[in-house]
């Protein structure tokens, strides 16, 4: 996948228009690369959040997670609803956590800068509305 992700860049040089910073573009190519690369077979992907992630309480809106009584449950409980996502969700809340800006993520997913944020905001109140159970239990 590196390997194509980087033939595809080098291949589109010469189409950067330069509307968007350079690592944007990339992550651009990135994202495209993969998900025709993978076809089919990125619904299934799963995606590794790291518990130390800086990023990972901008998705529960919370300041830390040891708030929260059953940290191990919860991160686990999130990890798996997050591989539930549809396949352009969980290509948003990872550039997401990777702390990329909304005017970023939408020019690699290409869509508008508010998309983005309404997309952030659905999956943000879906995960949460999942994670209740874990949090009363």
């Amino acid at each position: 996948m590196y390997q194509e992700i980087l033939i595809n860049i080098w291949k589109s040089l010469d189409s950067f228009r330069g509307d968007a910073s350079v690592s944007t573009w990339i992550y651009r190519v990135a994202v495209n690369t993969s998900l025709s690369f993978t076809g089919k077979a990125f619904k299934k992907m799963k995606l590794i959040v790291n518990a130390d992630s800086k990023n990972l309480d901008t998705v529960l809106d919370q300041n830390t997670i040891e708030e929260k009584l059953t940290k191990e449950a919860q991160f686990n409980q999130l990890q798996t609803e997050m591989n539930l996502l549809s396949v352009i969700d969980k290509a948003i809340i990872s550039l997401m956590l990777e702390g990329l800006t909304m005017r970023e993520i939408a020019d690699i997913i290409g869509i508008t800068e508010s998309n983005a944020k309404v997309k952030i905001h659905r999956i943000k109140a879906h995960l949460k509305q999942k994670l209740k159970g874990v949090r009363n239990e």
